[in-house]
């Protein structure tokens, strides 16, 4: 998999504590804004990258590089992504893959229709953790109430409270709590649950954004409840609560380190299948398989994932009345 990489920022940087060790990836090329170019320089020299490019149109030029990775902020997404596409490149997009569904179902429309793989780099879909949890949730029997929380106290809100709106706080930017935090909780639910019957959001609204808010999910037999917070912190936590017993996370949605099952005797056994491993390590090594092995029924399967989690967040946001600018160009 011969990867072009674009970004310079935390997530780019968290790639490359692991990316080294993923087997079957070849680093060709790093592209950025003419603002940040001196940034990718160092990043790819340190990284041993050794093509940079100040325009990311001149790296969609470059034939050696197959996959783009795109590591910039949410609200450049999807034209980033259909600029890729376009460009007959293969896409691996940080979360939230779009702004809206409705860019992520035009952009899965374009993938399908150059045969293209177009898959979301969301750790939580492909941990072993989380894996394992859904192949024991018959360990809780029915499933009754399931609570996620992951609230987070970001610097950044002292800076908002100030009047600095810094793009996680910024709806012309796609931010806000949902986005950043909360569709981790939703990427679980999803994997472990799938599509939910109904959707709601209830979040605390300043200067346009949600800086923290409660999503609710209603899957019929069963009732969801979502905590994401950037404006006030609390314990990490999702447990997922059945008659026979619970499954108990103490770490977030994004990396779920291990977990456990308590049931209802008070019988206790702890799991961890990642062997600290770097959350962004599985979902990598996925990737190198799908696309070597154009695996396209597996491409389909997760793209199915992230459709659903989209749509939640779509749901989520509009019952909520928090509009991005993105929502403007549908």
């Amino acid at each position: 998999m011969k990867l072009g990489i674009t970004g310079c920022g935390m997530i780019v940087h968290d790639l490359f504590r692991f990316i080294h060790d993923v087997k079957g990836v070849e680093l060709i090329a790093m592209a950025s804004i003419p603002a940040e170019y001196e940034k990718v320089k160092e990043l790819a020299k340190e990284n041993h990258v050794h093509k940079t490019y100040e325009c990311y149109e001149d790296m969609l030029a470059d034939k050696e590089v197959e996959v783009i990775y795109l590591g910039v902020p949410n609200h450049l997404h999807y034209q980033m992504c259909k600029q890729a596409l376009e460009a007959n490149k293969h896409v691996i997009c940080e979360k939230p893959f779009t702004s809206h569904i409705k860019e992520l179902e035009k952009l899965n429309k374009l993938a399908q229709e150059k045969h293209l793989f177009l898959l979301e780099a969301i750790s939580t879909q492909y941990l072993p953790n989380v894996l394992k949890m859904r192949e024991l949730l018959n360990e809780v029997g029915n499933v009754k109430i399931v609570s996620a929380n992951y609230s987070q106290y970001s610097s950044r809100y002292n800076a908002f409270k100030e009047g600095n709106i810094l793009p996680a706080f910024d709806y012309t930017k796609s931010g806000g709590a949902l986005m950043d935090l909360n569709i981790y909780n939703i990427h679980l639910m999803v994997a472990l649950f799938g599509e939910p019957q109904q959707v709601q959001y209830q979040a605390n609204i300043e200067r346009g954004i949600d800086t923290s808010g409660i999503i609710t999910l209603d899957y019929g037999h069963f009732k969801a409840v979502l905590i994401g917070a950037k404006d006030c912190k609390a314990p990490i936590m999702t447990s997922i609560q059945g008659d026979q017993g619970c499954l108990l996370v103490t770490t977030p949605a994004n990396n779920v380190s291990d977990f456990k099952v308590i049931k209802n005797d008070n019988s206790e056994t702890l799991y961890n299948e990642q062997n600290e491993k770097h959350r962004m390590y599985f979902e990598f090594v996925e990737f190198v398989k799908i696309i070597e092995n154009k695996d396209y029924l597996k491409a389909e399967e997760m793209i199915k994932k992230s459709l659903i989690a989209m749509t939640i967040a779509t749901k989520a946001r509009e019952s909520a009345g928090v509009v991005f600018s993105a929502d403007e160009n549908l």
